[in-house]
Order: structure tokens, then C-alpha cells, then sequence
């Protein structure tokens, strides 16, 4: 018998470490930095352990990214929505298809909107109201279809079923 918050924890701080390690691939569009990693890991938070973990798990990797240079203060406000809005559609409809849309929605849209008084005030930054969609679109698009591929094969050999119950 295991216990779960253990594991949780332990699931947590792997998908942690996945996105700090993976943090050097990035792909820079702007002023953003595209980080499909970050995504990746959003969808699988939130799938696996919820909202609130997806939350924790975004701000800490962010803190980590940018503290050690390797992402800027942008991360913040894309991986914190998506990862937010992905958990709360997983949680309450279970359907992975919106799950994604959440992640995509969350971060693209509601992410790259809230990242523009970021860029202006706290960086110093020219940057238009929608200037963050594009980027945040094509750094999110990647990371959940990743995810969306990497759930499917958990699907398919039992593990999702054996990691939720």
C-alpha cells in the first residue's frame, strides 16, 4: 500500500525537475522564450494530480527557470493559467480533449493577455496587447500535443489507470 500524498509529492517534484532540466530547450520567439516543456508538464500535472499541484508545480518551475537565468518573468503568467484552467477542466469534466483546449486556451490566450503588464511594467518592455498570443500559441500547441501522445501511450499500456487509482 502506498500513500498517496508520498506520492504525489514525489510525482510532483519529477515533473519539477523534468521542466528545470528540459529549461535550456527553448525556443526563442521575441521576447518570449517558447518552452513546449513547461506545457508538457502542465498537461501532465493536471491530469494526474490536479489543479492545485499543476499550480504549484508551474510557479515553482518558473522561480527555479528564471532564478537561475534559463527563463524570464513571462513564465509566470503562461504556465500558471494553463496550468490552472488545463487542472479545473480535467478535474471537473475528465475529458482529456478539453483538458488540452484548456491548456491551449489557458496559456495562449488567457496566459499571453496577462503576460502583456508583465512585459510593460515589471520588465520595461514596448509589447501590444495581444503580442504574447503567437508565441505562448506555438510554445503551448507543441508542449500538449507532446502530452496529448504521451497520455495515449499511458492509456493504452494501463499505467494512467495504475498512477490514478
Amino acid at each position: 500500500m502506498r500513500n498517496k500524498a508520498v506520492f504525489k509529492l514525489t510525482l510532483a517534484g519529477l515533473l519539477i525537475a523534468l521542466g528545470v532540466a528540459a529549461s535550456p530547450f527553448n525556443i526563442p520567439f521575441g521576447a518570449a522564450k517558447c518552452f513546449p516543456v513547461q506545457h508538457l508538464v502542465n498537461v501532465l500535472g493536471a491530469v494526474l494530480l490536479g489543479p492545485w499541484y499543476g499550480v504549484s508545480m508551474a510557479f515553482i518551475t518558473s522561480f527555479i527557470r528564471v532564478s537561475v537565468g534559463t527563463g524570464t518573468l513571462l513564465a509566470f503568467p503562461g504556465s500558471m493559467c494553463g496550468a490552472f484552467l488545463c487542472g479545473v477542466v480535467y478535474k471537473h469534466s475528465k475529458n482529456l480533449y478539453l483538458t488540452y483546449l484548456g491548456e491551449v486556451v489557458g496559456t495562449g490566450v488567457v496566459g499571453a493577455l496577462l503576460a502583456y503588464p508583465v512585459a510593460a511594467f515589471l520588465l520595461g518592455r514596448d509589447a501590444a496587447l495581444f503580442a504574447y498570443v503567437i508565441p505562448f500559441g506555438i510554445s503551448t500547441l507543441g508542449g500538449t500535443v507532446i502530452a496529448a501522445f504521451l497520455i495515449s501511450v499511458f492509456k493504452k499500456t494501463k499505467l494512467l489507470k495504475e498512477v490514478l487509482t
